[in-house]
């Protein structure tokens, strides 16, 4: 399981996350836990005339949690805050369900379709958009 779940393009964007790191002052800013693994992710966001011009990310977490908020953080920039909350709907739709990923855009979240068959792996992928 851990070569399927962990394969190289998921350790790449865990590893590469260019979005790591908090804002000085976002315009919100959010931490979810999930009490079950010890996942913690923060999302900081700036958003300026209703799209988000800055996005970073802090994760205390596993690579599919590190590697979903690098996804977002290098796709969500230019989009309007509720269609990042579509965006999140309809990944995390994906990651239960299987699937394509949402939108051309997401392609990126291609890299998580070995975590639907992982139940328990699901909220890994799935803290950052909560958050």
């Amino acid at each position: 399981m851990k070569d399927e779940l962990y394969h190289d393009r998921i350790l790449e964007l865990a590893r590469d996350a260019a979005t790591e790191g908090r804002l000085e002052s976002p315009s919100a800013s959010a931490t979810i836990n999930n009490p079950l693994c010890g996942d913690r992710v923060t999302i900081d966001i700036t958003v300026e005339g209703g799209t988000l011009t800055e996005v970073r990310h802090k994760v205390r977490g596993c690579a599919l949690c590190r590697a979903s908020a690098a996804v977002i953080g290098a796709t969500a920039l230019g989009a309007a805050p509720d269609a990042l909350r579509e965006i999140a709907v309809d990944a995390t739709a994906m990651i239960k369900d299987g699937g394509d990923p949402p939108h051309p855009d997401w392609q990126a979240l291609d890299a998580f379709r070995p975590v639907t068959s992982h139940k328990s792996r699901h909220d890994c992928v799935l803290l950052p958009f909560q958050a």
